[in-house]
């Protein structure tokens, strides 16, 4: 299976679990590409604004992982606008996970995921698991473990 690990990082903790996910998949047999987005106005809160710089295609991947960091208790605004325009995500298999700095998923995990559910269905796609990082929780590492492994049984 062609997979697309797709991923938004300002820090480098989102891409850090993506590639994870990378390693695990690829061992399983799959092709696996990472992907980032980025934008010229990273810091901008406002989606409508964002200004893309790397776009990734979606076209050539059977599923697709996306990957973002929860910014200001909501799905980041850079991923939010790549998804926006990256055209239908219908009849790709979806997961999604963020990463956030607080410790509990109900300190704006909760609600990113809940965002970036609904941006992926708008698009046609129906997602099959998610999943929360909270970097400062004292079980980052099992929960990172835990994502990756419960991912890399999706394909």
């Amino acid at each position: 299976m062609k997979i697309g690990i797709i991923v938004h990082s300002k820090t480098g903790n989102t891409l850090s679990v993506a590639q994870g996910l990378k390693e695990k998949l690829t061992s399983a047999g799959h092709m696996v590409s990472l992907e980032q987005v980025t934008a010229a106005n990273d810091d901008e809160i406002n989606a409508d604004r964002i200004q893309l710089i790397k776009k990734p295609d979606i076209g050539g991947y059977d599923a697709l992982i996306i990957g973002a960091p929860v910014r200001g208790f909501s799905f980041s605004p850079v991923m939010t606008a790549y998804i926006s325009k990256a055209g239908s995500l219908h009849g790709k298999k979806i997961a999604c996970f963020v990463t956030q700095a607080f410790p509990f998923p109900s300190m704006g995990g909760n609600q990113a995921i809940g965002q970036a559910l609904k941006l992926c269905e708008a698009c046609g796609a129906s997602v099959c698991e998610t999943g929360i990082i909270n970097r400062s929780n004292f079980k980052r590492k099992k929960m990172t473990e835990d994502l990756i492994e419960r991912f890399g049984r999706l394909f």
